[in-house]
């Protein structure tokens, strides 16, 4: 192996400060935004947060995560996250499968046609009066319903299943194994990292949905986190959409309130992060080694 130069690691150090900095700019708003949300009030409105808190308080943090309603629109976001990304999982598993074995009539022409839909749709419209005819207008099955089969996602798990020998299911089914014993008994059980991939990709969709809710959604108590943080960022008199008093107003920034519940809103998706962060870097190295 080639020993480094002087110029060589050099350039290896200017590289790195790079994509450090890089790094650390993409971090810049986020830590403003934590920022404002452990500062002082006269600070915040002051405009002399930046990176570091200003007279560090828990205050607005407390106040937001105590709000009913917050704790009612992220229960509602947990709903939909987890059901749909099972119900996800398991169809667009179910549908990868048979569209993975090459040797069935049809298949070319049915993977045309999904992926027509990956470049056409009907339109805002055209989904409204359909989930209107469907009665789901105001119903959680509304925002799930859309979104459980991505074109995207189903070709990444078919990928995988081709990549798997097709000596594994030769042998189950000499065995007298059905496809459906092969697919959950073999096949789901080695797809463990692109399964785990697809569903953090899932996941984090359902969690940050805030255009379908705003289209079907108008009953309060079926806002999600999302939409309910969207009402919080677009009303500029807080007291108000939050629902309460002005003495619980008194030390408190309707910025801070903002900043707060957009820290309060990533918090769930951090904790799952590093439990699936394992699958998620093998997963998306899906189809960059053959052979």
């Amino acid at each position: 192996m080639k020993k480094k130069t002087i110029g060589d690691w050099s350039m290896d150090v200017c590289v790195y400060a790079a994509l450090l900095l890089s790094g650390l700019l993409t971090l810049l708003p986020m830590v403003n935004v934590l920022s404002k949300a452990l500062s002082d009030e006269s600070a915040v409105i002051s405009g002399k947060v930046g990176v570091i808190p200003v007279g560090f308080q828990l205050d607005t943090m407390k106040y937001v995560v105590s709000s009913s309603q917050f704790l009612h629109a992220i229960s509602v976001s947990l709903l939909v996250m987890i059901v749909g990304t099972v119900l996800a999982i398991l169809l667009t598993a179910l549908t990868a499968y048979p569209l993975s074995k090459r040797h069935l009539p049809g298949i070319p022409f049915i993977l045309l046609m999904f992926i027509f839909t990956m470049l056409f749709n009907g339109g805002i419209i055209p989904n409204y009066l359909l989930m209107k005819e469907l009665h789901l207008i105001n119903n959680l099955w509304s925002l799930m319903l859309p979104a459980l089969i991505s074109v995207f996602n189903m070709l990444v798990i078919k990928s995988y299943y081709e990549s798997l020998p097709e000596a594994l299911e030769e042998s189950a089914k000499m065995d007298g194994a059905r496809n459906f014993t092969i697919l959950f008994r073999i096949i789901l059980p080695l797809s463990t990292p692109v399964i785990a991939t697809i569903a953090l990709f899932y996941a984090v969709y359902f969690w940050n949905d805030y255009f379908h809710p705003m289209l079907y959604i108008s009953n309060p108590g079926l806002k999600p986190l999302q939409l309910y943080l969207r009402d919080i960022v677009m009303d500029a008199d807080s007291s108000s959409a939050l629902n309460k008093s002005v003495d619980d107003m008194m030390n408190i920034s309707p910025e801070g309130i903002r900043s707060a519940t957009v820290i309060a809103s990533i918090i769930p998706m951090l904790l799952v992060y590093p439990f699936l962060q394992k699958h998620f870097v093998k997963g998306v190295l899906i189809g960059s080694v053959k052979g």
